[in-house]
């Protein structure tokens, strides 16, 4: 690998390769704040990490040679670096976050985003010596306060990823307007698999919970309302809730529009002032955004809100325990600019807050390919609709922030650090045993 030599500086000084509007992006637009000791460690622990993976570093300084290595089938994923030492003085101030604020600026760009990224995340734990690692606190911001996912916090936070423009997420995903992982047939996925399969996921996560006709159920997270329309075509009498103010609206006019107001309401509500009994409860990747301080409430809630008999069908992400627990208190590039207030719990965490709750797990299923494959086609969608994105006012910065986010969540997937699970939750003490 040709690495940068050390006391280079591009001859202008200059960050980016793009105005950014400072009022809007003022981390992405500032120059990094790294001083330069600080600066001079992010490079050499990123350069002696990466010497050790199959990734190759690409500077305007070694372009050339860069291009004569990637000749041959096969090669290693490249980092191209338009500007080093802004990529690395971000690195040096903000550890992952400036690493993710250096793309938004296009400091760094990959011709393979998606396995640059999965090279790193299957090497997570390898990317800083041993030694430093004691020295992580000096790299990492801890979680903001105001993310907390109070009651107003908590619709604060949904706010600034599921509000953003119901016309938006429509250019990306499927017409069934489905923001989870599917489940396919088979494996590669074509675009025109993506709606059978995400009513495929709908309709496993239906029969985990046994809706039927009559069947009264609670669904916490609407997103835009196609499980519960295939819950009301099953015959079921469906309450939905959500916080996100645009998904609500948007949910309830597809049930208006589809002739099923009469067996399907859509609230503005939190999962914490919900009353009542129901047959079952359904949950499809909301457990992401509670927030493991909120755990033990989410879980109290299904117990409580489940009637004797009821069963509890969750869809949720997870990661390793050990990685969990590294990042929960941790403010990362998610977190700060995609999902505020969010962690991926792990499947340790899931079982030792629904047995404290009562709750016991009956069935457990990963596919976290699966997720890969629908994050490549929402990804391949979004960048093929980039200037309709544009058109509805989201700019260059955020377009590069939306690409390294799906990206970022292929990856993982991909590298096997994140999974997703189906899981089946009852009354702990009763059996029920799958049908």
């Amino acid at each position: 690998m040709t690495l940068l030599p050390p006391a280079v500086v591009p001859p202008d000084g200059a960050t980016g390769l793009c105005p950014v509007d400072a009022g809007r992006w003022p981390d992405v637009a500032r120059r990094p704040r790294a001083s330069v000791p600080r600066t001079a460690v992010a490079r050499a622990v990123v350069e002696r990490a990466l010497t050790r993976l199959p990734v190759r570093i690409v500077t305007p300084y070694n372009t050339r040679a860069a291009t004569e290595e990637a000749q041959g089938p096969g090669t290693a994923p490249t980092l191209t670096l338009h500007d080093p030492q802004a990529f690395y003085g971000r690195i040096g101030a903000d550890g992952l976050i400036g690493f993710g604020e250096s793309y938004m600026a296009d400091e760094w760009d990959s011709e393979d985003l998606v396995a640059l990224l999965t090279v790193l995340a299957r090497h997570v734990d390898d990317l800083v010596p041993a030694p430093l690692r004691r020295l992580r606190g000096a790299w990492v911001h801890r979680r903001p306060r105001h993310d907390r996912n109070s009651l107003d916090g908590a619709r604060q936070n949904i706010r600034r990823h599921y509000d953003l423009s119901n016309d938006f997420f429509a250019l990306f995903l499927d017409p069934s307007l489905t923001y989870s992982s599917a489940v396919f047939d088979a494996l590669p996925a074509s675009g025109a698999s993506l709606t059978a399969a995400q009513h495929r996921k709908i309709d496993q996560l239906l029969d985990l919970a046994r809706v039927g006709p009559g069947t009264q159920l609670l669904e916490i997270g609407t997103g835009w309302g196609e499980l519960a329309l295939r819950a009301a075509a099953r015959g079921a009498r469906v309450r939905t809730v959500t916080i996100s103010a645009e998904q609500q609206k948007s949910a309830a006019a597809r049930i208006r529009t589809a002739g099923c107001a009469d067996r399907v309401d859509v609230e503005l509500r939190d999962y914490r002032q919900i009353t009542g009994h129901y047959d079952a409860v359904v949950s499809v990747e909301m457990i992401e955004a509670v927030g493991a301080e909120y755990w033990p409430a989410y879980f109290a809630a299904l117990r409580r809100l489940l009637a004797p008999g009821g069963r509890a069908a969750l869809q949720a992400i997870t990661m390793p325990h050990d990685r969990m627990l590294a990042t929960s208190r941790t403010h990362t590039w998610i977190s700060k600019y995609v999902f505020p207030g969010g962690l991926v719990p792990s499947p340790e965490a899931i079982g030792r807050h629904s047995a404290e709750a009562g709750l016991r797990i009956v069935h457990d299923q990963g596919y976290g390919r699966h997720y890969a494959e629908t994050l490549r086609l929402w990804r391949e969608r979004f960048l093929e609709e980039g200037d309709a994105v544009e058109a509805l006012g989201f700019d260059r910065v955020f377009r590069r922030m939306w690409e390294l986010y799906l990206a970022y969540s292929e990856a993982g997937f991909r590298a096997q650090y994140l999974d997703v699970r189906q899981l089946v939750l009852t009354e702990n003490g009763r059996q029920g045993t799958e049908r």
